[in-house]
């Protein structure tokens, strides 16, 4: 039983490291503001709440699972609703989309 523990945690723990790098190479490879923004709440979350799930299920103690269930609840909870206000501050003071960027949805809506 200790073996499938140990096996479960560490693919949880190798998944939320791949998320965590494509979070990381996003952040250096795409073109601007939004879209590095985009790479590093959704990718980045995924990596750091499955590496949490991966410390619950390892530590087996109730006091270290619910403790880290709280931080993937927090995490889910406030990591999107940060990179948006963000992302729309940084649009409002002046920061463009890239200019392979097909459509600008908030155009219509700073204009008014």
């Amino acid at each position: 039983m200790n073996e499938i523990v140990t096996l479960v945690s560490a693919a949880f723990l190798l998944i939320g490291s791949l998320f965590a790098l494509v979070a990381s190479v996003g952040l250096l490879r795409l073109p601007d503001l939004y879209t590095r923004m985009h790479a590093a709440s959704k990718a980045g979350t995924m990596g750091a709440c499955l590496m949490l799930i991966a410390l619950a299920v390892h530590s087996g103690d109730v006091g270290t699972v619910s403790r880290a269930l709280a931080g993937v609840v927090f995490f889910l909870l406030t990591a999107p609703v940060s990179s948006h206000l963000l992302a729309k501050a940084a649009y409002s003071v002046g920061y463009r989309l890239h200019k392979s960027s097909v459509r600008d949805e908030m155009a219509p809506e700073v204009e008014k």
